[in-house]
């Protein structure tokens, strides 16, 4: 079995492991040999992977440096320093030398070639097992020019997933709240980015507080929450032709919309007289439904990938904690009771945990914790994270973070805890929502 063989199954157990038990697994590598990973010790190295610079000038160097990049990130690989390289000039039509990059202990390898024909971009890559000195996949994109990165993230997709057996992320956009400003003048517009920050636009003017906005399904709209001095309101917003829409006038503050996961429904809160509860709104009779009715502060609704049940945040037992409801309404239960407030639930794309926010002390952390309330575990901690959103893919979570007297910034953190980090956006976010892998 070759390094990458071995390397490959630790990365395989890796994610097995987090998402099934969180605990330690043990896998055959060889008859005389196991290897064990054990993700609370964080001992699974990253994966020594190689991107030599795309034949094909400068969008080829430019392509793979965003795989490169990318793969980096997600802290399961770790690309090889190019000024290391012995073989220089591959080509996708050529089977490499092996021999070079066994001598760097590349244990994998990404090559590729790009042309422009008739005005579409062309690129072919390969992805090598170097010990193996075999081919593990091989595939060819075609778009406009202007699209490269776009290839790029679709290309760093199907490499991981291919070396870890689970769906990629990478290609992907976010939607957050920008701001800028002085402190107390703060200007909040709504904005969109590529996942590694590239590519930011406003997609708002800044005349209006927003808040909470949040993907459809099918990454084509957006719902948020603009708050005016004289009221709120929840709109619709179609990223392809810039459409918005009010969801309607409800009686009270209206705030924290979420899509169900058919992109059929919207659900928020209504406060009125110091009370809020949790509604549905069906987006095609615009018709809406009452979910909750207790004096209590109910918010934050969260549906299931399923859509048969909503997780919520409520104070009803004496202070912010998490419950899970039927998506009706009915049989709702408390799920947290841990010490601390809980806040900002969200349920992952895979239905297998729940992340939210959580104050202890003068502390707060992003946690995740199984749909039943077990497994509860804290992946970060600081003056002040808050409001996650899931990747695609379930394995990564964004969120916010704030350093005493700092503005917010985008910042990222695995299931594991292990792999925390800043976003490549460098100016300042807050509320990030992560959209479904594009198509």
């Amino acid at each position: 079995m070759s390094p990458i063989q071995r390397q490959l199954q630790r990365l395989r157990h890796l994610v097995f492991a987090v998402l099934c038990a969180l605990a330690p697994l043990a896998a055959a590598t060889a008859a005389h040999a196991t290897v064990e990973v054990n993700v609370n010790r964080g001992d699974v190295q990253p994966l020594p992977i190689a991107v030599p610079a795309f034949g094909g000038g400068q969008v080829g160097a430019d392509i793979a440096q965003v795989i490169s990049a990318n793969l980096q990130r997600s802290g399961l690989f770790r690309p090889v320093d190019p000024a290391s390289f012995v073989e220089k000039d591959l080509t996708a039509a050529v089977q490499p030398r092996f021999g070079d990059w066994k001598q760097i202990n590349a244990q994998a390898l990404v090559n590729g070639q790009v042309t422009v024909e008739g005005g579409r971009l062309r690129v072919d890559f390969r992805l090598w097992d170097v010990f193996a000195e075999q081919q593990l996949l091989g595939l060819q994109f075609t778009s406009s020019p202007e699209n490269w990165r776009r290839v790029a993230h679709k290309i760093s997709d199907a490499v991981y997933e291919r070396l870890t057996g689970e769906k990629g992320y990478f290609d992907t956009r976010v939607v957050f709240v920008a701001e800028s400003g002085a402190r107390g003048k703060v200007i909040k517009r709504l904005a969109i980015m590529d996942q590694d920050g590239a590519n930011p636009s406003y997609l708002t003017p800044g005349d209006s507080i927003v808040m909470t906005p949040r993907f459809s399904s099918n990454s084509q709209e957006i719902t948020y929450m603009a708050l005016r001095p004289d009221r709120s309101q929840i709109y619709l917003l179609n990223l392809e032709s810039g459409r918005r829409e009010s969801l309607g006038d409800f009686p009270g503050m209206v705030f924290a919309p979420r899509f169900s996961p058919d992109g059929g429904k919207v659900a928020f809160s209504v406060e009125k007289g110091g009370n809020s509860d949790i509604y549905v709104l069906n987006l095609q009779s615009r018709s809406s439904v009452r979910l909750t009715s207790d004096p209590a502060i109910d918010t934050s609704p969260s549906f299931s990938p399923d859509g048969s049940k909503i997780a919520f945040n409520s104070d009803r037992s004496g202070q912010p904690s998490l419950y899970v409801m039927n998506a009706d309404g009915s049989n709702p239960h408390r799920i947290a009771f841990g010490g601390g407030r809980y806040t900002t639930p969200v349920w992952s794309p895979t239905g297998e945990f729940i992340a939210f926010t959580k104050q202890t002390g003068g502390e707060f952390h992003i946690g995740i914790m199984r749909p039943d309330g077990s497994d509860e575990r804290l992946l970060t901690s600081s003056y002040l994270d808050e409001g996650p959103t899931w990747a695609p893919n379930g394995r990564v979570l964004m969120f916010s973070r704030e350093t005493p007297g700092g503005p917010p910034k985008l910042w990222s953190v695995d299931v594991t805890g292990r792999i925390l980090q800043p976003m490549p956006y460098p100016g300042s976010g807050s509320d990030p929502a992560w959209s479904p892998l594009l198509n």
